[in-house]
């Protein structure tokens, strides 16, 4: 194809977050553990089982930790596995006090036949003897202590992938590994290697994250471990689970059509080869010469019996199972670049060369390294494209480039992410600094973002482009710290003299990790800026504490960018100090709140509009609502109200004169009805920030102390027509005729009636405020 194809995200799952959190939903959280005391002090080499896998669990960073519970006789856990729902997992060893453990498990599965069960063994005759029982099927696994306490993670791992796979690969297409070994031995000191790697590779994936959540959530995404014995097991998941399988690891000689077959391995990986050429395969075996029949058939290839395996093992993770960097090789092996992340991945694609870059694009490299890290939706729609879709090499490269870069803003744009400097979009980002919470203005700018990104309606009005401006939010955590930091509390809730609390605060300081933020905030951000108050109660359903805290607006045009930092530290110390203003506090004693429950976050936000000479403003601004008390037919009150303003929405939360309409009846003006009334009502004036005044402020400063509050300046329309703004929203006035003229372009009276918008359809504003 010679031109480059949009990747298609639309049919992305808008919910994709809260997909991940609903996988691995059967977790193991209960573990009755039936064994003599001697067995389980072995298990646990000091008795302290649970303190070790707890320990195990730490070091791996994983979130939750089964509880264990042990008996030593059957009588007593068939009486306990009976209780519903109490255990997830049952382990018996081969030693109970009062019965044969094949009695006991006879006895579990008319008793529970719903709780897996496990059989771990401590020697090779105990589970020989087991395995030649017919009741040997009552077991779901079997597994062989070999002295790594690591078995109990392998085990429970093992059971929990079992029981999520399916759930898990039809909810985000979680990748599975199919490990094929009938060695109950082999694969009981295999699989906890294996878990170990996987684990950790994961901690590795999740640590590119964009926010906290997100990050937890991919390591749910980590890859399944599904451990089959024969080949029609392992066969018939493969073809249940084709499309998400990463790769194989299998012995060479296992039972296939109920025989043990010397040459199973060889046939299940062709036939995994001819359905899927890019699936890698590793088969194992402790005889040298099959090495060059795996190589053949396209595997790799390790010996079971190697003094070297598990290091063999980690080797073939990283490189076939793309576990850790994508290593960009020529065909010839050589090295060209490495990337740890998204990021990197495409700054690489840019300047490999091209035999490199076709090399990793014919074998699904790039696809296959994407799976392991959890982004399944773009690795499925990388995959089925292919080199011969494009017409130059350098084509393919842009339209990967291109994708990645599509995918990694809407990644951004359907989660508050932390903020990162080398990702955040000084046009529409939206970012968090700490952990707490985004109080009640950011909780409803983010679900604001989330409607319009999630909806269409970001791309429903043409060149329209819907959006929250760019926006970084310090969480209500910090607010806590500068107010233990500098010892404010008491002072706060106790002090009525609201100049002594803007002093005091003003003078304390935030964390040296907050300001660290902030500065690379304003490296980024040379525009003006809103610093907002989101506290825990504003904009609440009942309470919406409308106007009781306070909004500064900040040039942010110093040429020093220490004193552009000052400006900002103290235009957010005083948003701090508004939540124990007088005011605040008399609005709080009238609610059901109590003032030491309130906590403050502050919104960083770019204000939108243009530089005029030293003034910056939009064209306009306003409030709309989506009831209308006061409805005048043919308006109903669900047709909500409008009400806009030529310059800064000051004009309008102030209650100035603006122009009030429904969105569903932009041209039924009832404030205009007459020539007069547009005289008397409509705007005569217009506020915009005053950039000229921050550098004069900011030039005398000598410590956050000493920051001015820049407020807002009104201007008259001449200089909006001046500034060859007027024409958006003006008309005119001819007292000759006595008439209103749309426009500006004849002389007379300049007055501001919205009409190139509500009448001649300029911009579809109330289109987009209906919607």
């Amino acid at each position: 194809m010679s031109n480059i194809e949009p990747l298609n995200l639309e049919d992305e799952p808008a919910n994709r977050f809260v997909r991940f959190h609903d996988l691995m939903k059967f977790r193991i959280n209960e573990v009755l553990l039936v064994s003599s005391l001697y067995d389980s002090f072995i298990l646990g080499e000091d008795g302290q089982l649970y303190e070790l896998l707890l320990s195990e669990y730490i070091d791996l960073n994983l979130s939750h930790t089964p509880e264990i519970t042990r008996v030593s006789s059957g009588k007593e856990a068939l009486k306990l596995a009976s209780e519903p729902g109490r255990f997830d997992l049952i382990i018996t060893t081969h030693h109970l006090e009062d019965m044969h453990v094949m009695d006991f498990a006879t006895r579990l599965r008319k008793v529970n036949d719903k709780i897996p069960l496990v059989f771990l063994s401590y020697d090779t005759r105990a589970l020989n003897d087991l395995r030649s029982c017919k009741e040997v099927a009552c077991f779901d696994k079997l597994f062989m202590w070999q002295g790594d306490f690591n078995i109990m993670l392998a085990i429970i791992k093992c059971i929990e992938d079992i029981l999520n796979v399916k759930r898990d690969t039809k909810i985000v297409g979680v990748q599975s590994i199919i490990l094929v070994e009938d060695s109950v031995k082999f694969y009981s000191s295999y699989l906890p290697i294996i878990y170990t790697e996987l684990i950790r590779h994961s901690q590795q994936v999740i640590a590119e994250g964009i926010n906290t959540a997100h990050r937890l959530m991919r390591m749910r995404a980590r890859p399944k471990i599904i451990l089959c014995h024969d080949y029609e097991e392992a066969w018939s998941f493969f073809k249940k689970y084709h499309e998400t399988v990463l790769g194989v690891i299998s012995d060479i000689r296992f039972p296939r059509k109920g025989k043990h077959d010397r040459q199973a391995g060889f046939k299940f990986a062709k036939a995994i080869k001819k359905a899927h050429p890019d699936v890698p395969i590793l088969l194992q075996s402790n005889e040298p010469g099959a090495e060059v029949e795996a190589h053949r058939l396209g595997a790799s290839f390790i010996l079971k019996n190697s003094p070297v395996l598990l290091h063999d093992l980690r080797k073939f993770l990283k490189k076939y199972f793309s576990f850790g960097d994508f290593v960009f090789c020529m065909p010839d092996g050589e090295e060209v670049a490495r990337a740890r992340d998204l990021k990197e991945l495409r700054r690489n694609i840019r300047t490999i060369p091209r035999e490199c870059l076709l090399f990793h694009a014919e074998r699904n490299h790039f696809s296959n390294w994407l799976k392991a890290r959890t982004e399944f939706f773009l690795a499925h729609k990388l995959r089925p494209c292919k080199v011969s879709d494009y017409s130059t090499p350098e084509v393919l490269r842009e339209a990967l480039t291109q994708y990645l870069k599509e995918y990694r803003a809407t990644q951004l744009k359907r989660a508050i992410v932390d903020f990162d400097p080398e990702s955040f979009d000084d046009i529409d980002g939206f970012a968090r600094i700490g952990k707490g919470s985004l109080g009640g203005k950011g909780r409803g700018l983010a679900f604001g973002r989330s409607l319009i990104n999630t909806s269409g309606l970001a791309r429903r009005f043409g060149k329209v482009n819907l959006y929250i401006p760019a926006t970084v939010i310090l969480s209500s955590d910090i607010f806590d710290k500068f107010m233990e930091m500098n010892d404010l509390v008491d002072f706060a809730i106790n002090c009525d003299d609201d100049a002594l609390i803007e002093e005091r605060f003003v003078k304390g300081q935030l964390p040296h990790s907050v300001i660290r933020k902030l500065q690379e905030f304003l490296n980024i951000a040379t525009f003006p800026l809103a610093i907002r108050s989101s506290s825990l109660l504003e904009d609440s359903q009942y309470q919406p504490f409308a106007g009781v805290y306070a909004t500064y607006m900040l040039p942010n045009n110093h040429p020093d960018i220490d004193s552009r930092l000052s400006e900002l530290e103290g235009a957010i110390k005083r948003v701090f100090a508004s939540t124990y203003s007088v005011h605040s506090k008399a609005y709080i004693k009238a609610t059901p709140y109590r003032l030491e429950e309130e906590k403050m976050a502050v919104i960083i936000q770019r204000l939108v509009g243009q530089k005029h000479d030293n003034r910056f403003y939009p064209d306009f601004a306003g409030v709309a609502r989506s009831h209308n008390f006061y409805p005048i037919p043919p308006m109903e009150s669900a047709d909500g109200i409008a009400s806009v303003a030529l310059g800064m929405g000051q004009m309008v939360v102030e209650g100035g004169t603006t122009m009030r309409f429904s969105p569903r009846y932009p041209r039924h003006l009832v404030q205009f009805s007459t020539v007069d009334d547009a005289l008397n009502y409509s705007q005569k004036e217009f506020y915009a920030l005053n950039l000229k005044r921050s550098e004069e402020a900011s030039d005398s400063v000598t410590g956050v102390a000493g920051v001015d509050v820049l407020d807002l300046d009104r201007f008259r329309l001449d200089v909006a027509e001046k500034d060859d703004v007027l024409w958006v929203a003006g008309s005119t006035y001819s007292p000759e005729n006595n008439a209103i003229y749309d426009g500006v372009s004849r002389d007379g009276v300049r007055i501001v009636t919205f009409a190139p918008i509500l009448k001649n359809d300029l911009f579809p504003l109330p289109e987009i405020l209906d919607a």
